[in-house]
């Protein structure tokens, strides 16, 4: 079942460097401009961290990360988390 949503044409103007660039990564991405640029800005506007992802973040950023993290693999890092 297709979900119809509103949708309406807006002019923005950007740098020329930054219009290549979009263009550049939608098609890597194999995407229209257009569509690559929409899922660019809903995830600008509603990506929230949940509180659990806030508090590691506030946790790290403090510093009470102690010791290297092993990123080889999930389960050694989980492991050089203590966790």
């Amino acid at each position: 079942m297709d979900i119809a949503i509103e949708k309406k044409a807006h002019v923005f103007r950007l740098p020329v460097y930054l219009l290549d660039k979009l263009k550049e990564l939608a098609s890597k991405d194999r995407r229209s401009l257009n569509n690559y640029v929409e899922c660019l800005l809903l995830d600008a506007v509603y990506h929230e961290p949940n509180e659990e992802t806030i508090a590691s973040l506030n946790e790290a950023k403090a510093g009470k990360l102690e010791g290297p993290v092993d990123t080889s693999s999930v389960d050694a890092m989980l492991k050089s988390m203590g966790l």
